[in-house]
């Protein structure tokens, strides 16, 4: 086997990038604490084409060198935008026809593998706190929940990591279609 070179890959370009259909999702960051995770979820989301992360709370925000060390440059790519309140923002994605769904261990969750998108529908996924979570008012705010199945002894996952896991599922639903 011989590794493909970047040219083969034949990646949109920024400019490309930037005009091209999006996969109908919104990544919606609770709080989250680290930089790194945060440039990890730019970056996965320019591999999955979402169409904008929103930063809320305590978030980073770019520019930052924390960030732009895991986005590789993704920050420029992926758009975002700032919001001081979780909750502010989930109501404003809710009035704009996107379901909204933690990714959080709650009662009621639908497991990742059970899960189905609906065909047309648009989705706001909020990631939490590396420590709390998804803040209970958010949880409360939002149309349902999803739940990565797990079997290890520390039930969870990095959050970043979580980004992949659902983010990968939602696009072999609705993102490469």
């Amino acid at each position: 086997m011989r590794k493909i070179t970047n040219e083969e890959l034949m990646r949109p370009s920024v400019e490309e990038f930037v005009e091209m259909e999006k996969m109908p999702v919104v990544v919606v960051l609770d709080n989250v604490r680290s930089m790194q995770n945060v440039g990890s979820f730019f970056r996965t989301g320019d591999a999955f084409a979402v169409e904008k992360i929103i930063l809320c709370g305590i978030t980073a925000t770019p520019p930052a060198r924390d960030i732009h060390k895991t986005a590789l440059g993704a920050e420029m790519t992926v758009r975002w935008e700032y919001a001081e309140k979780t909750t502010e923002a989930v109501m404003r994605l809710k009035e704009e026809g996107y379901r909204v769904l933690a990714v959080e261990q709650v009662e009621g969750a639908v497991m990742l593998n059970d899960f189905r998108t609906d065909e047309g529908a648009k989705y706001a996924l909020v990631f939490g706190n590396e420590v709390a979570g998804v803040e209970q008012q958010v949880v409360d705010l939002a149309d349902g929940a999803i739940e990565i199945p797990q079997v290890g002894t520390k039930h969870s996952l990095n959050v970043s990591v979580s980004g992949g896991v659902v983010l990968w599922n939602f696009f072999c639903q609705i993102g490469s279609k």
